[in-house]
């Protein structure tokens, strides 16, 4: 069995330009740091928004137009570095070089993003490709030429480990973190010169206003790595890791929380089969036997789940809208809203900017003041919970939220028993609550109120800010 190599172990050739000491020098970088996991991001406003395989200049208006006045907290970029052509979406996750040159913009479209966000109150995730570079051989998308394994200015063949075949044996923790994922090259993260080499590349995306990151197939790198290459950064800021989990497999979920959040898959496979059934009542015990809340970064679904079916997509409709609304309503993890496009064929690249294809999920009514829902409440517990068996649930955030869900084919009426305060509210899933004009739900001083949830609707009351 192909076990990981150490560097130490091997002769490296001398490269002009490419010591260790002089790519510290040139990079500003300090030994080994042991930054602490960010659990969650931090602040009010903890929403997520994925826009992926958005232009970067398209990212900037939605964050001033639409992120910003919701409430979002954070933004998910997908990757910047120079990949390889094509017109498919994944060509976005072949690097070829950490230069900013794809086709979502370059360096100055990511800093004006930035800049943008921030200005709107938006920080930025970017989606960081650490554990391969790509496979074959060919001209990037900035006009790099490389071959598998020699990627000029940064990697050669050493750099990668030497299991150079695709992985089969998920049970095998050596083949999942040492050989090769879909074929891609697999970099040596055991190497000191390779782990410095990441860092730099991530420390210039921070420099350039990115506030934290998304490590894309962190499971196949091993988290001691991982860490290793966080401590080399100047600031890594926030970290969330796409860490899939698989029953009987060897590399678990649990390994990378010293590290930041991590994507918690399991939730949006659940939320599939309770939506998809209509049994929504399951779902009161949603965090059992996943990553603690405040380690999990939760999604209804992404770009690989909405293409291999595991998940509800937004060809779902009502009930992808209304799995959002519970994810956004429930006090369990980080939630994370993707907002991608439509497709027919799994392998289609994004549509063009400004252009019907986009599904805008993030931006819709019912999501964005759900946004405002999960801001106002912030960590309060989860009390009053009501379910009918089935497709109707109804629960309390503390004393400052309330939220009815159906998903069954008629209206449910019935008086709630609610946490909330005496008082007319507006009910933030029809409505703006500056404009509230016909949603307004009255609660009585006992806390109830007589609410009728429409099908496949919900209904979601909340103290003002």
């Amino acid at each position: 069995m192909q076990r990981r190599s150490s560097r130490s172990a091997r002769r490296r050739p001398r490269v002009p330009g490419r010591t260790l000491t002089g790519i510290l020098a040139a990079a500003g970088l300090a030994a080994f740091a042991p930054w602490p996991a960010q659990a969650a991001p931090p602040g009010e406003r903890t929403v997520t928004a994925t826009l992926f395989e958005r232009t970067y200049a398209d990212v900037a208006r939605a964050c001033t137009d639409q992120l910003g006045p919701a409430g979002y907290g954070y933004v998910e970029v997908s990757p910047a570095s120079e990949h390889i052509q094509g017109d498919q979406w994944w060509t976005s996750y072949q690097p070829v070089s950490y230069r900013i040159a794809g086709r979502l913009g370059d360096r100055a479209a990511f800093a004006a993003m930035a800049r943008a966000c921030h200005a709107a109150g938006v920080k930025v995730i970017a989606d960081a490709v650490v554990n391969h570079m790509a496979a074959g051989s060919g001209t990037g998308t900035g006009g790099t030429r490389y071959t598998k394994y020699t990627y000029p200015g940064y990697y050669q063949d050493w750099d990668f480990h030497g299991c150079r075949r695709q992985i089969s044996d998920y049970t095998d923790r050596d083949e999942v973190q040492n050989c090769e994922l879909v074929g891609l090259a697999d970099l040596d993260t055991g190497s000191d010169y390779v782990r410095t080499t990441l860092a730099r590349y991530l420390d210039d995306l921070r420099s350039l206003g990115a506030d934290g990151f998304r490590i894309d197939a962190a499971k196949h790198i091993a988290a001691a790595d991982l860490a290793a290459i966080k401590g080399k950064m100047k600031d890594p800021g926030y970290w969330v890791q796409e860490v899939i989990h698989g029953d009987g497999e060897a590399v678990r979920p649990e390994e990378y929380t010293g590290m930041g959040d991590v994507d918690e898959f399991r939730y949006g496979t659940q939320l599939k089969s309770a939506f998809g059934s209509g049994d929504l009542a399951r779902l009161k015990a949603v965090a059992d036997g996943k990553l603690p809340g405040d380690k999990a970064r939760t999604f209804v679904d992404n770009w690989d789940t909405e293409r291999n079916g595991s998940t509800l997509t937004y060809k779902d409709g009502a009930a992808y809208t209304l799995a959002n609304v519970f994810m956004l309503a429930s006090p369990y993890g980080s939630p994370n809203v993707y907002s991608g496009y439509a497709w027919t064929d799994k392998d289609a690249g994004p549509p063009p900017s400004g252009s019907s294809g986009w599904t805008g999920e993030h931006a819709k009514r019912e999501i964005t003041g759900m946004v405002g829902f999960r801001n106002a409440v912030g960590a309060a517990e989860l009390n009053n919970w009501w379910d009918d068996g089935g497709s109707a649930i109804a629960f309390g955030r503390g004393s400052a939220g309330f939220v009815a869900l159906n998903a069954g084919d008629g209206p449910v009426s019935r008086t709630f028993t609610t946490p909330l305060p005496g008082g007319t509210y507006c009910d933030v899933v029809a409505a703006d609550p500056a404009a509230c004009g016909g949603h307004e739900v009255v609660v009585g001083a006992d806390g109830s109120a007589r609410i009728t949830v429409p099908a496949h609707g919900a209904v979601a009351l909340h103290l003002p800010r």
